[in-house]
């Protein structure tokens, strides 16, 4: 079932509202899509996003992979969201929108101040007139969102509370991704949040908070952030990471034949083996 904007929109405050926090997940191509959606099927009350993006649209192609998650959605039995992460572009957001993507990443992060206010104003009144709600960035994140490149946070580019209260205020953006110390992809050494800045944005911040770059974040680091505000989690490198071992594992017997199904399939099913996983984590752990 694919929610509609206000529906989708609906779980995240409610998430919010209950300290716990709305999956996202990153799509790349029919496995990792139909993947993340058994996963959802296997947890029926647990809203979860398709983050089919700007990302991955450079390898599927955008009108292919965004058809794909949205009748991959629709067809479902579970509560499903389609979710335009890492957008720089507005045009490439009115083409989602005018799809029925439920929501958007609005991403000026790279711009200065000004003008990051200046494009999410854009895209939230874009969004507004589809019925969809909006994600924007504040801060940045080191790392690259499809590649794991074993980046560093640096305290430079970290969200600053007083700015992200101002940013809500003259946007009207419905959720805010922040940067404290969280990176993309996986880390040689495990990640430490700034979870005294993560506090103080929740306290002048009234809207839910997005943490990017979730993949191998220990558990009370991740927990930690949904007890100061953190209402949506990104997962890719995760999602990444199990479908290439269980393709790599598949494949000495899968070449003699050149049988590509098992390996699809094999890959397939470790995502939503790791989904699964994560979506307990996300609405069933007990806070600290």
């Amino acid at each position: 079932m694919l929610l509609t904007g206000p529906e989708g929109l609906k779980a995240l405050t409610t998430a919010y509202e209950n300290g716990r926090a709305l999956p996202g997940f990153v799509a790349y191509n029919l496995e990792t899509v139909q993947g993340i959606v058994a996963a959802a099927e296997a947890n029926p009350d647990h809203p979860v996003l398709i983050q089919a993006g700007a990302g991955p649209f450079k390898h599927a192609g955008r009108e292919p992979l965004m058809r794909l998650a949205l009748d991959a959605a629709t067809a479902s039995s579970a509560a499903l969201g389609v979710h335009l992460d890492h957008s720089r572009d507005l045009d490439e957001i009115t083409a989602c929108l005018r799809a029925g993507y439920t929501s958007v990443m609005v991403d000026g992060s790279h711009l200065s101040f000004a003008e990051n206010i200046a494009l999410t104003r854009e895209a939230v009144r874009r969004a507004r007139d589809h019925g969809a709600w909006v994600e924007a960035e504040l801060g940045a994140l080191a790392g690259d969102e499809d590649v794991s490149t074993n980046a560093t946070a640096t305290a430079t580019a970290m969200t600053d509370p007083a700015q992200a209260a101002e940013f809500v205020a003259e946007t009207a953006v419905d959720a805010l991704a922040v940067a404290v110390g969280n990176v993309h992809g996986f880390t040689a050494t495990p990640v430490r949040l700034d979870l005294d800045r993560l506090s103080a944005i929740h306290t002048t911040v009234p809207v839910p908070l997005v943490l990017h770059g979730a993949s191998g974040l220990p558990e009370d680091q991740l927990l930690g952030s949904l007890a100061r505000g953190v209402a949506k989690i990104n997962v890719n490198a995760e999602l990444r990471r199990a479908y290439l071992q269980a393709v790599s594992a598949q494949l000495p017997t899968a070449l003699p034949g050149s049988d590509v199904v098992s390996l699809w399939s094999a890959g397939r099913d470790a995502v939503t083996k790791a989904a699964s996983r994560i979506i307990t984590q996300l609405t069933q752990t007990k806070l600290p």
